[in-house]
């Protein structure tokens, strides 16, 4: 019998004192409460949320859809935040973890607030989507990136200053920090500034065919701290250091208003003047006269006799296409090179090859004659 007692005494200690101070029936109304805080959370984004976005696709902006779809996870985490504040309220926590619990509900509390506002920054910067009148898409979105990694660092300051760790001495830490790995940086900084130069200077944008001589060609896929990456033509992609593109000339087709057409065609010797003039006069009438050129006044068009090669008369051909398109500027070089080819014909004259000459002189020796005796 005063087993049973004893026993019964020991459960109903462990009953009134089974942790944290707290009896078994109040962890359960915080497991409790906790239980319903996740289903009210799934209840309001079933329902809440649901019924907000319906209303936001109703307007003709998109910024309200975008910033409810950027806080309904932090709209969410709240309620168990709350869950958690009245989950610590009902176990009536004393001392030091009464301390504890009210230091992490002010931890949950800041985090959930500087989660939201890092979140709201994406699609609050379509307000600022004019500046990319003044700087590129790219450069505006590095100061979006740069605005969020601001707030996560006061984020974590609030958190840390909530348990009572200082900042200052951290930050000093992080200074010495950030010097010697500058030091030991230097090309990852170079690069930074440099892909900086690049965007400010709008050499190129996402989706620009560049060539860097040395380098690379392709079209540009994105534009990073330390590198743009390209994606060249046979599919590879390619890290280019951005001290690359700052330091030397690139290329920026896309910007092409016409493409080039330069070539030197070669002739025979024996043509004469008068076919010089035909096959000059009408490569030229069919480079005016074709619309898939573009005219002399909007780009420099030039058919002449060039120059007296080793082999050759050179006829001169410089003209520009209105297409910029690589595949179509392919096609139309093909048509002209058809017609000069016929415009030669025609002037029954023909192409030169390059060819070498060699003369065989006999000088006379200076060894003397052999004398012959007459018969």
């Amino acid at each position: 019998m005063e087993s049973l007692i004893e026993f019964w005494a020991i459960v109903v200690d462990s009953w009134n004192n089974i942790a944290f101070g707290a009896d078994f029936g109040r962890i359960l109304a915080a497991v409790g409460v906790l239980a319903v805080s996740l289903l009210v959370r799934r209840l309001f984004a079933r329902f809440v949320i649901s019924w907000i976005k319906r209303l936001a696709a109703k307007t003709k902006t998109e910024i309200d859809d975008r910033t409810i779809d950027a806080l309904e996870k932090p709209l969410r985490f709240v309620f168990i935040v709350f869950g958690f504040f009245l989950a610590t309220e009902v176990l009536h926590l004393e001392g030091t973890f009464d301390l504890i619990a009210n230091k992490l509900t002010r931890s949950l509390v800041t985090f959930t607030l500087f989660w939201g506002v890092v979140s709201i920054v994406e699609p609050l910067s379509y307000f600022v989507s004019h500046l990319k009148d003044i700087f590129s898409g790219t450069m505006v979105s590095w100061f979006v990136k740069a605005i969020k990694v601001l707030f996560v660092f006061i984020g974590a300051a609030a958190i840390l200053d909530i348990w009572g760790i200082e900042i200052g001495p951290i930050l000093a830490g992080l200074g010495l920090f950030g010097l010697a790995g500058a030091l030991a940086a230097q090309d990852l900084l170079k690069n930074l500034l440099s892909g900086v130069l690049v965007l400010a200077e709008r050499r190129f944008h996402i989706g620009d065919w560049i060539r860097v001589e040395g380098y690379v060609e392709g079209v540009v896929e994105s534009i990073g701290f330390r590198s743009t990456a390209v994606r060249q033509f046979d599919k590879a992609l390619v890290q280019v250091p951005n001290t690359a593109l700052a330091d030397n000339a690139v290329i920026n087709f896309s910007e092409m208003t016409n493409r080039r057409i330069y070539w030197k065609i070669g002739v025979v010797y024996e043509t004469s003047v008068d076919q010089l003039h035909y096959i000059r006069d009408q490569i030229e009438s069919y480079i005016h006269e074709n619309d898939d050129f573009a005219n002399p006044d909007e780009a420099a068009t030039f058919v002449r006799i060039d120059n007296f090669s080793d082999s050759s008369i050179d006829i001169m051909v410089y003209c520009f296409t209105k297409t910029v398109v690589w595949g179509e500027w392919l096609l139309v070089k093909e048509k002209l090179a058809y017609r000069i080819k016929e415009i030669v014909a025609e002037a029954k004259s023909d192409f030169a090859f390059p060819s070498t000459s060699i003369y065989l002189e006999n000088h006379p020796s200076e060894e003397p004659e052999d004398f012959k005796v007459p018969s």
